[in-house]
């Protein structure tokens, strides 16, 4: 293959990866529920200001969000169950962990897609949320399970 047509196949970078590269920025992923909602806290005030990344929050109902200090590059989503359903089609109310395992599962399927991804991922919160999370990030994006950051009583790891 020669240099003109490798160039033509390959798919081009935007201008926001390229800085991202030359900086060498990890991204965080930080996933957790109402009942580690104050160690997430404590977590998020260790990152550096200049940390990038997706923080989520599973929360009972919309009483429970309010602010919540983050690096400036970093982005928080409120998952409110009692405004989501359980199992698609069931009719069900959402159970605790499902609606973080389903938000952590498709920001990490699109985001953490590269061989080389090193994101930096917290999970915590309820056991089951946080075993599917770890599972899917093991099986389906190759991620070895002791680069995800759990509670040690889960024993994930």
């Amino acid at each position: 293959m020669t240099s003109a047509t490798a160039t033509a196949t390959a798919a081009p970078m935007s201008a926001v990866a390229r800085r991202i590269a030359r900086r060498g920025l990890v991204q965080h992923l930080v996933a957790t529920d109402e009942t580690a909602l104050t160690e997430t806290q404590a977590l998020l005030a260790t990152l550096p200001l200049c940390a990038t990344g997706r923080v989520f929050i599973e929360v009972p109902d919309a009483s429970w969000i309010g602010p919540v200090p983050v690096p400036a590059r970093m982005t928080v989503t409120w998952l409110d169950r009692s405004a989501r359903t359980g199992e698609p089609g069931s009719g069900r109310a959402c159970r605790r962990g499902v609606a973080l395992a389903r938000a952590v599962t498709a920001w990490a399927d699109e985001m953490m897609c590269a061989d080389d991804d090193e994101t930096r991922v917290f999970v915590s919160g309820g056991y089951l949320g946080a075993a599917e999370i770890v599972d899917h990030l093991a099986e389906h994006l190759g991620r070895a399970p002791g680069t995800v950051h759990t509670p040690a009583e889960y024993g994930l790891v």
